[in-house]
């Protein structure tokens, strides 16, 4: 989010403090209201690797001026309060601004190692909380679908994991959360039922040979199964098992495969519930390990 925005840096002098560098955040960059993101609550947005860099360049940059006094560097971002709408900054508890992030320091357009932080720091976050719950979510519109269908569940509790459930479950396990909600549809769940725990779709392919399983162990016909075999896309599988009218069986047997993949995974760790929706939102099965166990 930080690519190609503008950033100010104001320094005043500390002549009480020599040898000091204060870093705050100024107009347009967040301040932290939660615990879990490992910065100081009241303080700017500006994670360990950004404050470090810029103090660094300060201290290169005022050389022995401040033998004689501190600098307190005040970090802006015109417009910040604006683009902090686009992200999940107001979930993590980032209020005013946005969050200037990363773990190198240097600005990555749509870093994937951005998101993939975004999304440890959110299951953090719920953990900080005291939530027992997590609900990760493959996006936009499975996470409006499962607070739909989760309203009683704070905020907090969800995470728009995209395609990075391995980082997710692995930060559950870490913060001891007992229980994971999963809400996807076809295509995600198709990933992590065949064991992909980053389900990016430049990684393995989607294994319709698997949907053509489930097609098959819930009565649909042989040659449906082998059209959806030779399919490119997992989606076809949902059209087909719709025409014929087991759509809901197709899904909960599915939710079953993505179950059965994580609990031999993750043992014990945490039980599981799965939601599924179609492309509009709108939900077409829900499973949960108790279910099956029962």
């Amino acid at each position: 989010m930080t690519d190609k925005a503008e950033l100010t840096a104001d320094v005043y002098l500390l002549p009480e403090a020599p040898g000091t560098v204060l870093l705050k955040g100024g107009a347009g960059v967040g301040t932290v209201t939660m615990r879990g993101l490992g910065l100081e609550v009241g303080g700017p947005a500006i994670n360990p690797v950004p404050r470090r860099n810029i103090e660094a360049n300060v201290r290169s940059a005022a050389g022995v001026l401040l033998e004689r006094t501190g600098l307190e560097v005040c970090i802006s971002v015109p417009g910040g309060e604006i683009l902090t709408k686009k992200t999940l900054n107001s979930r993590l508890g980032i209020i005013g601004g946005i969050s200037i992030l990363g773990t190198t320091g240097i600005v990555h357009p749509y870093s994937t190692a951005a998101f993939r932080a975004s999304v440890v720091q959110g299951v953090d976050v719920a953990a900080n909380q005291g939530q027992d719950i997590v609900v990760l979510t493959t996006g936009g519109r499975t996470e409006k679908f499962a607070m739909r269908e989760l309203p009683q569940l704070e905020q907090a509790c969800f995470v728009q994991m995209g395609d990075f459930l391995k980082y997710a479950l692995d930060t559950v396990v870490k913060r001891g959360i007992r229980h994971v909600v999963i809400g996807g549809m076809v295509g995600k769940l198709t990933k992590i039922a065949q064991g992909e725990t980053i389900t990016h779709a430049n990684r393995n392919p989607v294994d319709t040979n698997l949907l053509s399983e489930i097609a098959a162990s819930i009565g649909a016909p042989p040659d449906v199964c082998e059209a959806i075999s030779q399919a490119l896309m997992a989606r076809y599988a949902s059209e087909r098992m719709e025409e014929l009218g087991l759509i809901t069986e197709f899904y909960e047997a599915l939710g079953r495969r993505v179950i059965k993949t994580l609990t031999e995974r993750y043992s014990g760790k945490f039980s599981i519930r799965v939601l599924m929706c179609d492309f509009e939102g709108i939900k077409l099965a829900e499973v949960s390990e108790e279910g099956i166990n029962d």
